[in-house]
């Protein structure tokens, strides 16, 4: 599983699909008796298998969870969640001031307090969607942070490494790394927009302290419960902190996922909105640097400020030196060892009735109980996007393909044999702040030629430097690559994107047969995507629409000059393909003409990663705001279709073959 599972391809180390062979720690602890409990972002399962229909294989309920209560996928608004419960979806709770991560604590404070009186031991595993974009939180928690970032973010990484240094958590012979070349010096940002970055950053503080306050209600319930003593609980996070959110931040991250430019101007029109409802905010990439110091770059790089987390773990009855330091190196991979170590549980033969493949991380329980255990690492590779890195007893090489993570337009990169292989002593500099590249050119040699051998081994090659944006946009056609039509009976939601007609940069026309009552109807007939990019085809006050979300920069709308019959009507939509990211679309009614006009940009590469495809209604949010979500068709829909037409052809992804 190379990247998200949203930009999967047939490429055997990027298909986005775990293998049976390889079970998960909740199918090692359930053969051991215990009691398993998922709850939130499940990011595992084939975007294909998303759907209310399943197959359900790589659910959480097949992969070892009893139950799971959460969201699929990349991301997910905080207000608007689109939740599952095992294998149903459900509506976000009706309640006043809703909030997801303050409802998955909910349910993990009721499943520790229901298990206080069994005689099994348990596995919870919690993961938010924070501090994810969108970046949404109670204003409270926002308010709390007010002025707290106005000094920049220069000084806020000088004052962070002074603080890791008298905590111990950095050597206090460490350097700052430099500020990446992309991003602005504080003092050089334009007045008029500092007080909007400084913003971005109270909304994301108060993001990650309400998810804090969060977890302690967690750890409060284990603590009354009296479970808290002999229960390991693990704090850690999936990458470094995010530079996608651009170097000026952003409103709406669908905007840079779509290659369409925001300025400081426009964003300050919406200051007050920054981490409610009616935003799908990001921070700028510079506090990404703050919040990865004192380390290069951030997620999607392999320079540690992308693959450096924190590791947080707890165990009471075991561990005494409570709040010491570990410097040994650790592994996402070797998270699981080291826990099954601890629990003394052995990897089962079989899962499933299906032998396992052998584990490969190596534990690293030892260090829990002796801060001087040696590690058991001897190498360790990395590879995200055309970049790359590489670990071996304290040496480190470093690769920047050259594509910032706010870069989604196709851009012509360098070959990859030309990329230039950057040495870091990380023992003496974990920071990366001295490249010794010159100074031992034969180790860059060793290091880089032991890449390519992990490479090989685990199905890295060949490399891709795309963009996740045109990498997930070329995914979802390839899976209807071949389908020319979409026939829906009826209504259907909750349908994936990469399960969805795929109507971008293409001619296509919509077909709907439906019944309309003699008092008439109004309703979505099919839409994709949802308040922050998307289309939608609907009815209302008798008359029918195509409306077409451009990143909510502009809202394009072709309406019908007469109002739709009552009866059996026969409801026809055309777009046209008139060049790169533009059409034109005509209605029609019964065969005969009542709408045309021009839609002048469409989305490009990317609707959503939380919301789906609906016929019959359009859920979580709505792409047009002159509904409110649902805005069920009040008719009945009995047949709809779409095609795609000839004005989209679809090209294969470049196969980029390594040096």
């Amino acid at each position: 599983m190379a990247t998200i599972t949203e930009t999967a391809s047939n490429q055997p180390g990027y298909t986005g699909i775990l293998p049976k062979n390889a079970g998960s720690l909740a199918d090692y602890l359930k053969s051991a008796g215990y009691d398993t409990y998922a709850l939130g972002k499940w990011h595992l399962t084939p975007i294909t298998e998303t759907s209310p229909s399943g197959p359900f294989d790589r659910w959480p309920t097949m992969m070892g969870f009893d139950h799971w209560y959460g969201f699929q996928g990349a991301e997910s608004g905080q207000f608007t969640p689109a939740l599952w419960s095992d294998t149903k979806p459900i509506e976000t709770p009706n309640r006043p001031n809703y909030h997801l991560t303050e409802d998955l604590a909910d349910h993990a404070v009721q499943f520790v307090s229901e298990h206080a009186t069994s005689t099994k031991p348990f596995f919870l595993y919690f993961a938010t969607g924070a501090g994810h974009d969108p970046h949404q939180v109670p204003k409270a928690w926002i308010e709390r942070n007010k002025g707290r970032f106005d000094q920049g973010w220069d000084k806020a990484r000088v004052e962070i490494l002074a603080r890791q240094k008298k905590m111990g958590i950095m050597p206090v012979n460490t350097v700052l790394s430099p500020r990446a070349e992309s991003i602005k010096a504080w003092d050089e940002v334009q007045p008029m927009a500092k007080p909007v970055f400084a913003r971005m950053q109270e909304v994301h503080s108060g993001f990650i302290e309400h998810t804090d306050h969060e977890i302690g209600r967690i750890l409060e319930a284990l603590e009354k419960s009296g479970q808290l003593e002999n229960t390991i609980v693990v704090v850690t996070s999936d990458n470094g902190a995010s530079g996608e959110g651009t170097p000026i931040g952003t409103t709406n991250i669908f905007k840079m996922g779509n290659a369409i430019k925001e300025t400081p101007e426009e964003i300050l029109k919406s200051i007050d909105k920054l981490g409610g409802p009616e935003s799908w905010g990001h921070y700028p990439a510079g506090w990404a640097l703050a919040g990865n110091t004192p380390f290069r770059y951030w997620k999607q790089a392999n320079h540690e400020g992308g693959v450096h987390d924190l590791f947080i773990i707890s165990w009471p009855a075991r561990i005494k030196d409570v709040g010491s330091i570990r410097s040994q190196f650790v592994h996402a991979i070797d998270v699981l060892p080291t826990l099954l170590e601890a629990a003394a549980v052995k990897v089962p033969e079989k899962v499933r009735d299906l032998v396992q493949m052998p584990i490969e991380g190596v534990s690293a329980a030892a260090t829990l109980t002796d801060s001087k255990a040696p590690t058991k690492k001897v190498v360790q590779y990395f590879e995200m996007l055309g970049n790359r890195g590489l670990w071996k007893d304290g040496w480190k090489v470093s690769v920047f393909h050259g594509r910032w993570p706010w870069q989604s337009e196709p851009l012509d990169l360098r070959p990859f044999d030309q990329d230039v292989w950057e040495l870091y002593n990380t023992r003496n500099d974990p920071s990366e702040g001295k490249n010794l590249a010159a100074q031992y050119p034969e180790k860059v040699a060793e290091l880089r030629a032991l890449w390519y051998r992990e490479a090989k081994a685990h199905n890295v090659l060949p490399l891709d430097g795309r963009s996740l944006g045109e990498r997930v946009n070329e995914a979802n056609q390839m899976h209807s690559r071949g389908r020319a039509e979409f026939v829906y009976e009826g209504p259907k939601v909750r349908i994936p994107d990469a399960l969805a007609p795929s109507v971008m940069n293409r001619s296509f026309f919509v077909v709907a047969e439906v019944e309309i009552p003699a008092g008439g109807a109004e309703g979505v007939l099919m839409a994709d995507g949802g308040s922050f990019a998307g289309y939608s085809i609907y009815v209302k006050e008798g008359r029918l629409v195509y409306e077409h979300n451009y990143a909510r920069v502009a809202f394009y709308k072709v309406t019908s000059t007469e109002a739709v019959p009552t009866g059996r009507v026969t409801l026809r939509i055309d777009f046209k393909n008139t060049g790169t990211n533009k059409g034109n679309v005509t209605l029609t009614v019964n065969g005969r003409k009542v709408g045309e006009g021009e839609i002048p940009q469409t989305i490009p590469y990317l609707y959503s990663l939380s919301e789906t495809f609906d016929v019959g209604s359009d859920t979580i949010t709505p792409v047009s705001d002159a509904y409110a979500s649902p805005f069920t068709f009040t008719g009945r829909i009995r047949k709809l279709t779409v095609s795609l037409g000839d004005g989209g052809a679809v090209k294969s992804a470049p196969d980029y073959v390594a040096d």
